[in-house]
């Protein structure tokens, strides 16, 4: 079962935060430039400066993994 078009809620809320919020976006697009997907994703989590977006959804490798798609 997914939620909204994603894995889980998890993998959303972390999607809507870094597509929607102006910091984490241009923070993600900045990472997207440093290698796989994978490799932006790891640079994103060592960055970002939180472990959970604001409304509680912890960042974890595969949820930003999978917002990073098409950045």
């Amino acid at each position: 079962m997914s939620y909204n078009g994603h894995k889980n809620w998890n993998h959303w809320n972390v999607s809507l935060w870094i597509h929607n919020d102006e910091v984490l976006y241009r923070l993600a697009r900045r990472c997207a430039n440093s290698g796989t997907r994978r490799q932006a994703a790891e640079t994103f989590l060592e960055l970002v400066g939180s472990p959970k977006t604001p409304d509680g959804a912890p960042y974890s490798l595969s949820s930003v993994t999978a917002a990073m798609r098409g950045l």
